[in-house]
């Protein structure tokens, strides 16, 4: 069973430096609907203005993952990291007990664009990590990428929580097929272009619960950026 979320359905906030769009319920945006799909509680589609950025602000008990579709992200936190994401990166920070961040557009000109997400843990009180790997294009043309997983495989980020999280790129006609096991869903964010997933078709910005399908195929209709999530 497919449950599209289109694009226009989701919450949307401008602070003009912030444009964003929330796939799920997040601050001042509230769809008792809309809370989360199994461990997967936000997706916000966040494009930030030249110079601008997020100030120091704190966050607990949260899996938290970024990753960047356009410009550059500067990051720090109360960890001591500091680190700059670029188009193809990914970032994990696992808030725990308690971590202060802030991130920021260093560009003069160019906008920035990011998938923020946000992963229930498998339980409180996790020691505050940081984490960020890079998994450049030609490892996701025309395949799914592990690219957060919670074993480390392949590479991947690691996440506290029994969750899989997959990038791939695809040409139009170009096909990738991913199995469910049993009991488990999935959620497909397409962040950019058009895909097909099961016959259904699929636009920027577009997401969908999967539940009790065995196998999925998504195939790109025109040039798409995917991220699928393999939730328990």
């Amino acid at each position: 069973m497919l449950a599209v979320r289109r694009a226009a359905e989701r919450g949307h906030a401008n602070h003009g430096w912030l444009d964003t769009r929330f796939t799920f319920s997040f601050a001042d945006y509230h769809d008792p609907a809309h809370m989360g799909f199994r461990s997967l509680r936000v997706i916000n589609d966040d494009r930030v203005a030249a110079g601008a950025g997020f100030p120091p602000h704190p966050h607990r008990d949260m899996e938290i993952l970024t990753y960047v579709l356009d410009g550059a992200l500067e990051h720090k936190d109360s960890m001591g990291t500091g680190a700059v994401m670029r188009p193809h990166d990914v970032q994990r920070m696992s808030a725990g007990t308690g971590v202060i961040h802030a991130e920021f557009n260093p560009s003069d000109e160019q906008a920035l664009r990011l998938l923020q997400i946000w992963i229930l843990p498998e339980r409180a009180g996790i020691k505050p990590g940081y984490e960020q790997k890079a998994f450049p294009p030609a490892e996701k043309q025309g395949r799914l990428r592990l690219v957060a997983s919670p074993d480390a495989a392949e590479g991947s980020v690691t996440i506290h929580q029994d969750a899989r999280v997959y990038a791939a790129l695809l040409a139009a006609g170009e096909r990738v097929t991913h199995a469910l096991a049993p009991g488990r869903g999935a959620w497909l964010q397409v962040a950019r272009g058009k895909v097909s997933l099961n016959g259904t078709e699929l636009a920027e910005g577009d997401g969908v619960a999967i539940e009790n399908e065995r196998e999925l195929k998504v195939e790109g209709v025109e040039a798409a950026e995917i991220l699928l999530f393999d939730l328990a």
